[in-house]
């Protein structure tokens, strides 16, 4: 078994966000409202890279509900109301905390969606609940098989437009990133898989599109949830299988073996671990960030981790 590797902060604990009372007055009283009840106790949530509220509310009687709150001139309203669009349309058997409503009050956006009874998965990952997020994917998968959204962006358009670093740093366009020592001399390597991925990705799925361990829960019963829907699109679902099993490969566990029953190319599944991580770690590269002290070390965490799967599945010495 590989070394496990850990990222500096815990995916629990990356988030820098206001707490329920830091929130507007009149904001609170309009969400108070729109719940009908009194917010007795709130838990803000540790994880994420945004800096705007979310976090799970109590009420009397038992009541719970989980609320994300950004102020209208904030990216993050718009990503929020993303969210809250893509959520009412999931199908059925698809496990992800269902919408009650959004609400514009305040100059904020709010989102209320179901409380799940549960929590992020830690590092290193436990084969069962990583399964268990495995098996729920597969059913999501299954499930937005037919897209029920119109108009999502294509994976591979994404991939050409966002995902191609390695190309833009081989054509003199973008400077090396810091990266494994490595890197410089497969550099043409590199930008190849990525230039061979879009028709690999293809596909008429709706893909999660932002599939990491810190978007899933497990809850009370060892079921897992898939949350954060921001970022759908449209192609081959195993795509969301590779990024989400970066952290497992993190962890040392089997994750070829893991990924086999998702009948995903190996050069796909190379041009998605060459991209992503050609991605991670030109993000990692920025400077710091707005959303989150932690976003850029976890960028870099998972672009090293990305090649290095990379490369043991390719033979590279590194």
């Amino acid at each position: 078994m590989r070394p496990v590797s850990l990222p500096e902060v815990a995916y629990g604990a990356t988030a820098v966000r206001p707490d329920w009372d830091d929130l507007p007055l009149a904001l609170r009283a309009a969400i108070e409202d729109r719940l009908g009840a009194r917010v007795t106790a709130s838990t803000t949530a540790g994880g994420g890279f945004t800096r705007a509220f979310a976090g799970v509310v109590e009420m009397p009687a038992g009541r719970r509900a989980f609320l994300k709150a950004a102020p209208l001139n904030d990216p993050n309203a718009d990503a929020y109301a993303r969210e809250a669009a893509v959520t009412a349309v999931l199908p059925p058997e698809v496990p992800a905390p269902r919408l009650r409503w959004t609400l514009i009050a305040a100059d904020h956006f709010v989102l209320c969606l179901d409380a799940v009874d549960g929590r992020v998965p830690s590092l290193p990952w436990r084969p069962a609940e990583l399964t268990a997020v495995l098996q729920s994917w597969r059913v999501a998968a299954d499930a937005l098989a037919a897209s029920p959204m119109s108009g999502l962006p294509r994976m591979s358009d994404i991939v050409r437009a966002e995902l191609s670093w390695w190309s833009e740093i081989a054509a003199g366009r973008a400077p090396l990133p810091p990266g494994p020592r490595w890197v410089g001399a497969r550099l043409d390597d590199l930008a190849e898989l990525e230039r061979g991925l879009p028709p690999l990705v293809a596909g008429t799925g709706m893909l999660h599109g932002d599939l990491r361990m810190d978007n899933t829960m497990i809850d009370g019963y060892g079921h897992g949830w898939l949350c954060d829907w921001t970022w759908p699109c449209l192609g081959a679902p195993w795509f969301d299988t590779v990024t989400l099993l970066v952290t497992a490969y993190a962890s040392g566990l089997d994750v070829d073996l893991l990924l086999e029953p998702w009948g995903a190319p190996d050069a796909g599944v190379d041009g998605v671990l060459a991209a992503m991580g050609g991605y991670w770690l030109t993000r990692a590269a920025g400077g710091p960030s707005s959303a989150s002290p932690h976003s850029r070390q976890h960028q870099r965490f998972s672009g090293e981790q990305a090649l290095a799967w990379l490369a043991s599945r390719r033979g590279w010495k590194v």
